[in-house]
């Protein structure tokens, strides 16, 4: 290995999991993927597995409940495994994916106490991830307290938004105290922006809409590669519905749940995000292979109005852009669920010229999926997070090493705060 190269760590720290993907980088690359590892449960029946760029396996172990009963034990055990299989690793740096930076992060920072305790003050307004990514930081800054730590965040991409798309109907004090539409999945939507010039030039030069589905859902309205409008808001609870979480609701219809039927905030939140969207209205699983699989009425029902929300939403965004040249399907759903795929562009074809490839759809590959007279271009495009974050990453350590002012992207290097 090159003097100059360096290694780096992509985390996202969840509930009861780590997930981190370790990359190589110099001054010449950008950061190559060498191996992927996790944990899963931890504290409860743990399993640890990894597997390097290649595909083959390099760890998959369970040890006991007792041996791993937090983050920081997880992390502990994760490295251990890394440098079992590459010898001892001298990190660069550790990214961390941040669900919430709400207006106080534009770009990628480097953690410190000050910068956690801004992603602290962040908790309420992300309950579901911000905890937990805490607990990474946490994690990472006691197995290795002098490791460069940067935080990458979700919201970031979006603040560049329009005005307009940032109100809500709130009186205007309320957008002055910072409560406006942030928007999520940033760092899937600036990865897709990235890649729409080798994909299509077209798209990346025009009107693209965005579909990251997967457990998280939302809809991203890129023009010319730029977020003008996004389905999730103030939270990551808005917009369409979720595995878990329920999506757009009457804001009256939370209210009735509280004065009339007697629900406390935390049986609210509870209810919003742990028991509704696919599992809440289907009664069976979260997983939407499953209910595709499934006979029930009801796993039907649940399946029919995602794909009717999802569409709903695509028209949203396509006001947002004055108009559609490109749909991009990506993420767990996005990238998996030929059904899925399907019927969001029936339900849109009898308003847009749009027709999808069959067996193009239908082959589970990247590429385009519609027909070559669809007016409309339809991609899929796996997204890749942990890349951008590690991109990020190995970008801020550079510049902090050469003593550079700024760590961003001189592109990016600008006030977004409407």
């Amino acid at each position: 290995m090159a003097a100059s190269s360096a290694y780096i760590i992509a985390l996202n720290a969840g509930s009861s999991s780590i997930k981190l993907s370790l990359y190589r980088a110099d001054d010449t690359t950008s950061p190559e993927l060498i191996a992927k590892a996790q944990v899963e449960e931890i504290g409860d029946s743990p399993h640890l597995f990894g597997k390097l760029a290649d595909g083959s396996v390099f760890l998959d172990e369970t040890p006991n409940d007792h041996e791993l009963p937090d983050h920081d034990s997880a992390y502990a055990r994760l490295r251990e495994a890394l440098d079992a299989r590459f010898g001892k690793l001298e990190l660069a740096a550790v990214g961390h994916r941040i669900v919430h930076g709400g207006d106080l992060f534009s770009m990628p920072t480097a953690i410190d106490d000050a910068t956690r305790e801004s992603i602290a003050s962040l908790v309420p307004m992300a309950p579901l991830h911000q905890p937990h990514h805490l607990e990474g930081i946490d994690a990472v800054s006691r197995f290795a307290p002098e490791t460069l730590q940067v935080a990458c965040f979700d919201t970031s991409f979006h603040l560049g938004m329009p005005c307009v798309a940032r109100l809500t109907g709130l009186p205007y004090r309320f957008f002055e105290q910072g409560i406006r539409r942030f928007g999520f999945h940033g760092l899937s939507y600036e990865y897709i922006a990235g890649r729409l010039p080798d994909v299509e030039r077209r798209l990346a030069e025009g009107r693209t809409i965005v579909a990251h589905l997967g457990n998280g859902a939302s809809l991203c309205a890129l023009q010319a590669g730029r977020s003008v409008d996004t389905t999730m808001s103030f939270t990551a609870l808005d917009g369409l519905p979720m595995g878990t979480r329920s999506g757009a609701l009457d804001p009256g219809l939370v209210l009735y749940l509280e004065h009339e039927l007697g629900y406390s905030s935390e049986e609210l939140q509870s209810l919003l995000y742990h028991d509704a969207g696919l599992l809440g209205l289907s009664g069976i699983d979260s997983d939407m292979q499953t209910l595709l699989e499934s006979d029930s009425p009801r796993a039907r029902l649940a399946v029919d109005f995602f794909v009717y929300r999802v569409a709903q939403e695509m028209g949203r965004m396509a006001v947002s852009l004055g108009g559609v040249d490109g749909i991009v399907f990506t993420a767990g759903i996005g990238e998996h669920a030929a059904p899925i795929r399907q019927a969001v562009i029936e339900r849109l074809a009898p308003l847009w010229s749009v027709a999808l490839d069959d067996t193009a759809n239908r082959a589970a590959e990247p590429g385009r999926i519609s027909t070559p007279d669809s007016a409309v271009a339809v991609h899929v495009i796996p997204t890749d997070e942990e890349t951008m974050i590690a991109r990020h990453t190995w970008q801020l350590y550079r510049s902090r090493t050469r003593g550079d002012a700024s760590a961003s992207d001189p592109d990016q290097d600008q006030d977004h705060r409407a």
